[in-house]
């Protein structure tokens, strides 16, 4: 489908990128998945192809390319049908990597983004904790300042490349809890941890999809990090966060839509070929309509998604916009991938088929950079704001 959005250079991209990924992913991802872990030489080989770093800097090896540059790259990314894939790789390089090239000085963006960018070292955002999850005023992880260092001690989980990453991107608390005795989004920084520093501790999670993401609980035991690892100012990581989530929310969506698009062709292929009553599923209406109005939701989805990455490039307020394609494109994920599942009958239901991965891989993306619940607490609130909360005129009451 053209789109006003893309021009004949982004189609050229996309085109190069389904190529490398079917050719260096498509053959070995099942086998990843099995393992769950990506090996590194698939970092190298994405870093060599420019793919790890198409937002970031060209002073750090980035393409500085603009963001629809990106929305194909996740687009083709979702379609492998990979969701442990595709996590690791966007967090690696729109999330963990996008606090360095935004607000990280030269020395940090020199040591730990320019080799993120080629491949030689991976990356991980631990934001989440057993405690803490949507709401981050209730992290608890600290960072004490002693001389020189910082004294990290504290629990991440749900930290996805956090059995694989060289290094961690970490918000912790570097001011002390309020007197109210809550600790409140206040005095929140956001550090760059090694993995190879003394007390850091990662013990993989199995989680139910994202099989390959890498997913570990990682422990911090008075780690001790250089002063000089904090990333832009000290106690000013919940504003970067906050701007943060905004471009975390949009590649989750735009994640969803590759994702859906490959299971949508899978469900056509049921449609089309799966023999039943002397015919094709695709003679019987109740599966051919029910296919229609899938297909016409990802269209409408797709154009919510690419409309909100464009608010982002225009400077624009992206919040609602990008809560909204969020929230539609992951739960709509959902219904498709249950709905293949039932139209590929009973091979569907086989925990080794691409219908059952593609299940389980959909539900994480609704929890991911907040669940749906606050996505749509999020936008209710956004409505009762001017100009949508503007009140209407008031009419007056007769008196009884």
């Amino acid at each position: 489908m053209r789109s006003v959005y893309f021009t004949d250079a982004h189609e050229e991209f996309r085109a190069r990128v389904r190529a490398f990924l079917t050719a260096h992913v498509a053959p070995h991802a099942a086998a990843w998945e099995r393992e769950r872990a990506l090996p590194r030489a698939l970092w190298r080989k994405l870093g060599a192809e420019g793919l790890l770093g198409l937002a970031h800097p060209r002073s750090a090896g980035g393409g500085e390319r603009d963001l629809f540059t990106s929305v194909v790259f996740l687009e083709e990314l979702g379609r492998t049908g990979f969701g442990g894939l595709r996590a690791a790789v966007s967090v690696h390089a729109y999330m963990a990597t996008h606090y360095l090239a935004t607000a990280g000085g030269p020395e940090l963006c020199a040591a730990y983004l320019a080799p993120a960018v080629r491949g030689e070292k991976i990356a991980a955002l631990a934001l989440t904790e057993p405690g803490a999850g949507a709401d981050l005023s209730r992290l608890a992880t600290t960072a004490e300042r002693d001389g020189d260092r910082y004294v990290v001690r504290g629990t991440k989980t749900m930290v996805s490349n956090g059995t694989a990453a060289d290094f961690q991107v970490v918000a912790v608390r570097t001011a002390p809890p309020s007197g109210s005795g809550r600790r409140g989004a206040t005095g929140l920084s956001l550090l760059v941890i090694d993995a190879s520093l003394p007390g850091v501790t990662a013990r993989p999670l199995p989680t139910l999809g994202w099989r390959a993401a890498g997913t570990a609980t990682v422990e911090y035991d008075a780690v001790r990090v250089p002063a000089d690892r904090l990333i832009g100012r000290r106690d000013s990581g919940f504003y970067y966060l906050m701007r943060g989530l905004q471009l975390e929310r949009l590649v989750a969506a735009v994640l969803a839509l590759g994702g859906m698009e490959r299971t949508l062709d899978d469900a056509r292929a049921a449609v089309a070929g799966r023999e039943l009553f002397g015919g094709t599923l695709g003679a019987l209406q109740a599966p051919l309509h029910r296919l229609a109005d899938l297909a016409t939701e990802l269209a409408a989805a797709r154009q919510l998604v690419h409309h909100a990455a464009w608010c982002l490039t225009q400077g624009e307020p992206p919040d609602t916009a990008c809560s909204m394609a969020k929230l539609h494109t992951t739960e709509l994920a959902c219904r498709i991938a249950e709905a293949n599942l039932h139209l590929q009958g009973a091979r569907g239901y086989l925990d080794t088929s691409d219908a059952a991965r593609a299940h389980r891989d959909a539900q994480a993306a609704t929890l991911a950079a907040g669940p749906s619940e606050v996505m749509r607490d999020l936008i209710g609130r956004s409505l009762l704001r001017p100009p949508y909360g503007t009140p209407p005129p008031q009419t007056p009451q007769k008196s009884s």
